[in-house]
């Protein structure tokens, strides 16, 4: 398992805390997007896989994951954790669904 804080090839941070994604809403999103079904046109799937955290966020992730770490996240902290959390975890699925998308253009 990776350390909190860290972020993996997309970008997307991993593991920040010990509090987790909400399983149902994480389902449902899943559902939603299918990201398992390659059906993004090309230019749309390159597009989705620019998307990511922006500098400040990564940093503000960092500095919250190292709190966290600490237990010394006060009741905001933790609120604005879960929500790095929730947008990370939609990015996944938009990723990964672009990621998919692209591979059934291999050969055009």
């Amino acid at each position: 398992m990776s350390k909190a804080g860290e972020f993996n090839d997309c970008g997307i941070i991993r593991d920040m805390s010990a509090s987790s994604i909400d399983s149902a809403e994480s389902s449902i999103l899943s559902r939603v997007f299918a990201p398992q079904a390659p059906t993004l046109p090309k230019a749309v799937a390159e597009e989705v896989l620019k998307w990511g955290f922006n500098e400040a966020d990564r940093e503000r992730m960092i500095a919250l994951a190292a709190k966290a770490r600490e237990g010394e996240l006060n009741s905001e902290e933790i609120a604005e954790t879960e929500a790095y959390e929730r947008v990370s975890s939609f990015l996944g699925l938009v990723k990964s669904k672009a990621r998919r998308s692209l591979q059934s253009y291999v050969g055009e």
